[in-house]
C-alpha cells in the first residue's frame, strides 16, 4: 500500500487507516484479529483507536493482538484522549486528565509509546495552552511520538497549530487532525481543510464512506446486519438517509457502474485523493468488508468523474467562508 507523510512531518502512514470504533463492543477478538492481520498483510500500518472506544476494550484488544499476531514495530498506532462519560462535561482537555488518560491507554495497549496522540475534541472550559502543554509533555517524555487534534473547527485548529509553531523546538508541531469527511459530509472544506493545508497538518478523514451509506447498502432498505440496524449505531447512520444523501449515492452508483467498480471504491477513492488528506480511516465489520475497502488501492478516479461527484455533493459556501467575489 502506498504511504504518505502525515502532515509536514517525517512520519509515513499507509494511505488507508484501520479504525477500531466497534472493537470490544460489536467486534470481538476473533474478528478484530482477522481485521488487523488482513490490514497488515495488505501493507497497512495506521491503526486508529481511542480510550473511549468500547470503554477501553478497543485499546486492550489492539494491545493483545500486537503482542503476538502483528509486530508492534510494523504499526503506527494513533489513539485519543479527552472524551469523558460525563453528561455535564463531554470533554476534558485539562492537562491532568489528558496525561492520566495517556498512561491508562499505554497500559491497555501494552506499549511504552503511541505513535500519534490526539486530543479527541476541543474543551471550552480549559485554556487551550494547557491542553496543548499536555501534548508537549507527552512527546518530550517519549510517551507519544507525534501529536494532533480531533474534531476542532477551523478557528480552533488554526489557533492551536499557530500556538505550537510560535515556539519551535519547545512546542510540538501538530501533525494531524481527524475529522469526518466524505461525499456526504464536506463541511471541513469551509475552514478546517484550508487551515490544515496552510499549516502543514495532515487530515485523517473519519467515516469516509458516509457512515456506510455511500456503499449503497441502504438504497432500498436497512440490512439487518448493518450498522443502521444496530442499537448502538442506528442514530449514527440516520442523518445520512435523507433525500440529499440519496441523490449523492445514486451519482456514486452511476460512476461505479461506468467504471466497473463498486460504489465503496468510488467513494473511498474520492476522499483518499482530496488535497490535504493523509489517510481515510475505514471501520470494517469483518475481514471481507475490509478487503473490499483495501481493493481501492489500484483505483484512481478519472478527472471527469471527480468533477461530477464534486458538483453533485458540493456544499454551500456563503459569506465569509472563501470567495467574496460574488458579493
Amino acid at each position: 500500500m502506498e504511504q504518505r507523510h502525515l502532515g509536514r512531518t517525517g512520519l509515513r502512514v499507509s494511505r488507508i487507516g484501520l479504525g477500531t470504533l466497534t472493537w470490544g463492543r460489536d467486534t470481538d477478538e476473533h474478528d478484530a484479529a482477522d481485521l488487523l492481520k488482513t490490514f497488515w498483510e495488505a501493507g497497512g500500518n495506521l491503526v486508529d483507536t481511542a480510550d473511549v472506544y468500547g470503554d477501553g476494550e478497543a485499546e486492550y484488544l489492539l494491545g493483545k493482538l500486537t503482542d503476538g499476531l502483528v509486530p508492534r514495530r510494523d504499526l503506527v498506532i494513533a489513539t485519543k484522549a479527552g472524551s469523558v462519560p460525563d453528561p455535564d462535561r463531554r470533554f476534558d482537555g485539562s492537562r491532568g486528565h489528558l496525561l492520566s488518560a495517556l498512561d491508562a491507554s499505554l497500559a491497555r495497549l501494552g506499549t511504552d509509546h503511541v505513535d500519534v496522540w490526539h486530543v479527541h475534541a476541543f474543551d471550552p472550559y480549559t485554556p487551550l495552552e494547557e491542553t496543548l502543554q499536555a501534548l508537549d509533555l507527552a512527546v518530550s517524555s517519549g510517551r507519544a511520538r507525534y501529536a494532533g487534534v480531533s474534531n476542532f473547527c477551523g478557528w480552533q485548529l488554526a489557533k492551536a497549530a499557530t500556538w505550537q509553531l510560535a515556539a519551535p523546538g519547545t512546542r510540538t508541531r501538530l501533525a494531524s487532525t481527524q475529522m469526518e469527511y466524505s461525499l456526504l459530509q464536506r463541511g471541513v472544506e469551509r475552514e478546517v481543510l484550508p487551515a490544515a493545508l496552510d499549516l502543514g497538518i495532515g487530515l485523517l478523514p473519519s467515516s469516509p464512506l458516509g457512515r456506510g451509506v455511500l456503499t449503497g447498502k441502504y438504497r432500498n432498505a436497512t440490512p439487518p446486519d448493518s450498522r443502521g440496524a444496530s442499537e448502538h449505531l442506528a442514530p449514527f447512520v440516520a442523518p445520512y438517509l435523507d433525500d440529499t444523501a440519496s441523490r449523492i449515492v445514486d451519482a456514486v452508483t452511476t460512476a461505479a457502474d461506468g467504471l466497473a467498480v463498486t460504489p465503496l471504491q468510488v467513494a473511498l477513492a474520492w476522499v483518499r485523493d482530496r488535497p490535504g488528506v493523509a489517510a481515510p480511516i475505514v471501520g470494517a465489520r469483518n475481514a471481507q468488508q475490509l478487503t473490499a475497502a483495501l481493493s481501492v488501492e489500484t483505483l484512481s478516479l478519472p478527472d471527469e468523474i471527480c468533477r461530477a461527484l464534486d458538483d453533485v455533493s458540493a456544499p454551500v459556501h456563503r459569506y465569509p467562508d472563501h470567495d467574496w467575489s460574488t458579493l
